[in-house]
């Protein structure tokens, strides 16, 4: 993966626990945070003696060049934010320079977590449709804004094979947003998907969650594996 290709664009741990309607049951477990990105999930969760294990490519790279490229972004994806506004509740975030603040944020805690994390192997370098851990290593499996974010970049069979994983190697899979980027139209490959998850014997529901920043993006996919 070459570094300019990336968008570093992380997400808060308040923001996982409403995008993915998080318990304090849930969070008992042992969490796999898949296309993590940034995000300080895992810094934040780690520092309330939770169990976090977070894969991207991204971390093959340092903290500076992470950072770098975040910086070099951040005019841009700010720009993109207000130009698509209307493509967005102003609720939670009152405008798009707050929306650049809390990403900031996320990326700080992120690295200042980030060293530590990688030698205790809770930052592993990876991705999607392929895995290295056993089968049931982890109760649940988070993805934000990857699968069914990029709909126009990753075939149905890819988003098959990638849930099939994800379910492979945790008790439950929660996927969210299930709408494209920008256009918050739901992704053409959640019916195919579901469907052929559920003919292989798996447990598939679409769930509402109380966080809706793109407008339309307010379901999460749930998937448990056959019995």
């Amino acid at each position: 993966m070459l570094l300019e290709s990336v968008v570093p664009w992380g997400r808060l741990a308040s923001e996982y626990i409403n995008m993915f309607a998080l318990t304090p049951q849930d969070m008992k477990g042992r969490i796999l945070d898949i296309a993590a990105g940034p995000s300080s999930f895992n810094a934040e969760l780690t520092g309330q003696g939770k169990s976090i294990v977070s894969v991207d490519p991204l971390y093959a790279f340092s903290a500076e060049q992470i950072l770098s490229q975040f910086n070099a972004n951040a005019e841009t994806m700010l720009a993109l934010t207000e130009a698509n506004a209307d493509r967005f509740l102003w609720d939670e975030f009152k405008n798009p320079a707050q929306v650049a603040r809390i990403r900031r944020r996320a990326m700080t805690n992120f690295l200042e977590d980030f060293a530590a994390g990688k030698d205790a192997g809770r930052y592993i370098e990876g991705g999607l449709p392929t895995l290295p851990f056993d089968a049931s290593t982890f109760e649940l499996a988070l993805c934000s804004h990857f699968l069914f974010t990029y709909s126009d970049q990753f075939s149905t069979d890819f988003h098959l094979e990638s849930i099939r994983e994800l379910a492979r190697v945790a008790g439950e899979v929660r996927v969210f947003p299930i709408v494209t980027q920008f256009t918050g139209d739901l992704s053409e490959h959640l019916p195919v998907a579901m469907d052929r998850l559920r003919e292989l014997g798996y447990a598939v529901e679409v769930r509402r969650v109380e966080y809706e920043f793109q407008i339309g993006g307010n379901r999460m996919l749930s998937v448990r594996k056959p019995a």
